[in-house]
């Protein structure tokens, strides 16, 4: 046997960097009925207390209306770079090319957001 083809690559043979699509903007792709499910549900998760008008919202004008849907936007968008950024932290520390679910969880863990009975 020559000993090809055994053990790990060493340094210098990872091969050549592929070319990654650049994604922007695509947090617009989040609908405003979308927004509003994830403002129902957070409400719904906070308690009886934050119920009645606290997220009524259909006596504002439209232009009230965006200004909201845009902050929610860019507070989604905070959130979300924050945890995919963890997530590859996590992902790169484990030698992994291949983003796991346990590394989004600790991701979320690391962000104090827990998700329960998940194994992490």
């Amino acid at each position: 046997m020559s000993g090809r083809c055994k053990g790990g690559k060493g340094l210098g043979k990872g091969g050549t960097k592929r070319h990654h699509k650049l994604l922007c903007d695509n947090i617009q792709g989040i609908t405003k009925p979308a927004t509003r499910r994830v403002a129902r549900q957070r409400e719904a998760h906070l308690g009886a207390h934050l119920r009645g008008d606290a997220w009524d919202v259909a006596g504002l004008t439209p232009s009230h209306l965006e200004l909201i849907y845009e902050e929610m936007h860019g507070m989604l968008q905070v959130f979300l770079e924050n945890v995919i950024h963890d997530t590859i932290t996590y992902s790169e520390h484990a030698k992994g090319k291949t983003v796991t679910a346990m590394d989004v969880v600790y991701a979320l863990k690391h962000q104090r957001h827990t998700l329960y009975s998940s194994g992490g």
